[in-house]
């Protein structure tokens, strides 16, 4: 129980979060949600008789109001500490919430068991990783259908007092309870891209390494970053490729709850960045959809994304925000209502486009619908010309920003004169930005496809190139450095899409795009966006040297973790790669490559190097990888070997038991004994298992 002080507050705030996820690695997701919900109620609903009193005592006020059986925040009904305590003052009966009917629950668990003709190590797999999906939440008594605590099957499902109490602290200043709530919503899966990079305790989550790089969507596939951080529920073994688009049905509704109830309590500014982040969140769902190719999941999910998007737009102080119409246009796009997207911007740009330049939602808002309509144009097959596209419409929405006035819906060509008048409004703004503390993505990236559709490739490979060059060097003096090396990671992401872009549709040199990455990642070594465009451009490449070389130069003098897991990726997609052909034994499979002996080798040491430094030793994902990698290659024992050396370093980490199960199956009963010695969550006894196969 610590009070949040100046000088300390920050890193009190980071030991709770770093104690959240090592409850959600260690399986128990129901004690990190509390741990949660237990902090926003005693932060945000403290009851104003209890403010005078030390952190102790606050907290032994709050133990009755936990232990009531009032519902929490995120629950149905929830009117928060300060409400029941007010009750208890005055005296009077409570009126209980009218149960709402709820027709899935009943039979949520006679589908855990699919096919019972499976071995039995698969089937715990299974009902073990469904549960963790479905599970997360604390179980609590529903009066209202007449239950007690002894209702409950699992008794690991009920959180007491006892296992959150003294881990609450006090949180005083609202910039720290904004972060504590963004926290808490990145915890449950939403996107957040003002995120710094997670440590290398947290990196867990295979799809760090798996980009799906979409042909149809060069300029747009980036805009949400990739962490490496599973969201709560989504524990499961390395080789699951089951991908849920969203949380379970009990866990979006509680997200909806948790949401609604808090963002009255922040300020109009505060209120709107939640609701991005939500918003986000929904068109996160829609993406994961569309790349699954299941077209009714695409339109359902696109239905009750919008449904979100335009009851958050209703709201008044939202009805300005510029953001939040950026993201609803994105939204309508993805789902492929292309003109009523292009309306949904239209009508953000009559509102508030007079501001120019200036204004840097505006900018990114511009340059989103700027790329969309080029990757429209591309998608429709329109071919590169080397006369200034001024019919373009992508041209008129960057001609018309930096211009000013009032916007009107593309009517047709942009004259030369207004161009010139557009590319001096451009460099009079850099210049002008150059030297403050204000984002700068949105502007390079504006002025970079403004010149590149006037002008060709290499005005804009300038212009990302300075702007890249000048951020980087003034990042380390930045009074808020994070956010200037996510600005700077923008523009280089922004720089090398645009390359990609350019040399799939006419000839160009890849060195030029293999420049702009190496100069890139040798300052941001972290962005993991930056690392999948590098193997991609290197993979067109005969020589694997040079990638080589380059990888240990930046693993060398880099502390992060990231680069190690790129370096294994890339040696590991190239060997899966010799392999498949090797295998064919067909003339026609020519190799890309003169064909390779120790890339086993090379691979198992590259995983030696990376598990002794300081932050790969504890980076759950690292081990996991090696040992899934030494049993593929069919070194069963040393496999074996490797899973016991983990568990001296990273031994609360449930994922690698489950990886464990997996590839030992013969052992599985003595991984069990051992995760629960090890005293991690266990939701699927073995015994169980048989007693459901029988039934």
């Amino acid at each position: 129980m610590v009070c949040c002080c100046s000088g300390v507050s920050d890193a009190v705030g980071e030991i709770f979060l770093l104690q959240c996820h090592f409850l959600r690695q260690a399986g128990h997701s129901e004690k990190a949600v509390s741990l949660f919900q237990a902090l926003l109620d005693f932060t945000f609903y403290k009851p104003d008789s209890v403010t005078h009193v030390n952190t102790r005592q606050q907290v032994e006020f709050f133990e009755p109001f936990w232990d009531s059986g009032e519902p929490r925040v995120g629950e149905r009904g929830a009117r928060g500490w300060r409400a029941w305590m007010l009750q208890q003052e005055r005296g009077g009966w409570v009126v209980p919430p009218e149960p709402e009917e709820d027709e899935d629950d009943e039979d949520q668990d006679e589908c855990e068991i699919r096919d019972k003709t499976q071995p039995k190590w698969r089937i715990w797999l299974d009902v073990e990783t469904t549960r963790e999906a479905n599970h997360w939440l604390p179980w609590r008594p529903d009066k209202t259908k007449g239950q007690s605590e002894e209702d409950c099957e699992d008794p690991d499902r009920q959180v007491l007092f006892d296992d959150i109490g003294p881990s609450l602290i006090r949180v005083e200043s609202i910039g720290l309870k904004l972060r504590l709530l963004l926290a808490f919503l990145r915890f449950l899966g939403l996107p957040d891209p003002s995120a710094p990079p997670p440590c290398s305790l947290l990196l867990d989550d295979p799809a760090l390494l798996d980009l799906i790089l979409d042909s149809e969507q060069p300029l747009t596939l980036y805009h949400l970053p990739l962490t490496g951080v599973s969201a709560v529920g989504n524990m499961a073994y390395l080789s699951d490729r089951r991908k849920q688009v969203g949380l379970c049905k009990e866990g979006e509704e509680f997200l909806r709850n948790v949401l609604e109830q808090v963002l009255p309590l922040f300020p109009v500014q505060d209120r709107t960045t939640l609701s991005l982040c939500w918003l986000q969140y929904e068109k996160l769902k829609v993406l994961r959809c569309v790349c699954s190719g299941r077209k009714k999941c695409v339109k359902a999910q696109g239905k009750r994304s919008k449904r979100v998007a335009k009851r958050l737009l209703k709201l008044p102080e939202n009805r300005g925000s510029l953001c939040l119409w950026r993201e609803y246009g994105h939204l309508e796009w993805v789902v492929g209502n292309v003109e009523e997207g292009r309306r949904v911007f239209n009508t953000a740009l009559a509102v508030g486009g007079a501001s120019g330049l200036q204004d840097h939602t505006l900018c990114d808002l511009c340059l989103l619908y700027a790329q969309l309509e080029v990757e429209q144009t591309c998608r429709g097959g329109a071919e590169t010309s080397v006369a200034p596209p001024y019919g373009s419409r992508a041209l008129y929405i960057l001609s018309k920003l930096a211009e000013g006035g009032d916007y009107s819906p593309f009517s047709g060509q942009v004259s030369p004169v207004a161009v010139l008048k557009a590319r001096r409004a451009y460099e009079n703004a850099l210049s002008a930005a150059a030297g403050g503390d204000k984002p700068q993505s949105a502007l390079i990236g504006c002025f970079g496809l403004f010149q590149y559709l006037t002008l060709g490739i290499d005005a804009a490979d300038t212009v990302f190139t300075e702007a890249r060059e000048r951020l980087t060097s003034s990042a380390p003096r930045s009074a808020e450095p994070e956010r200037s090396f996510a600005d700077c990671e923008a523009v280089c992401i922004q720089h090398v899409a645009l390359l990609r872009l350019h040399s799939s549709a006419s000839v160009f040199p890849l060195s030029r795009i293999r420049l702009a990455l190496t100069d890139a990642l040798r300052h941001l070594p972290c962005s993991a966006t930056l690392w999948h465009l590098y193997l991609l451009a290197e993979s067109r490449y005969h020589s694997a040297g040079r990638a080589r070389r380059f990888f240990h130069s930046v693993a060398r003098g880099n502390q992060s973790i990231v680069p190690h897991l790129f370096s294994v990726t890339a040696e590991q997609r190239r060997k899966r790669q010799m392999d498949l052909v090797m295998r064919s034994g067909l003339p026609a499979d020519a190799l890309p490559t003169m064909p390779e002996t120790g890339l086993s080798n090379r691979i198992r040491s590259l995983f030696e190097v990376a598990v002794v430094t300081k932050q790969g030793a504890h980076c759950p994902l690292l081990w996991r990888m090696y040992m899934n990698f030494m049993v593929c290659n069919g070194d069963q024992e040393r496999g074996r070997g490797l899973f016991y050396k983990a568990l001296q370093n990273v031994p609360w980490a449930k994922g690698l038991y489950m990886d464990a199960v997996q590839l030992f199956p013969e052992r599985v009963q003595e991984f069990l004994d051992l995760l629960v010695e090890k005293e991690l969550r266990l939701r699927a006894p073995m015994e169980e298992v048989e007693i459901l196969l029988e039934e």
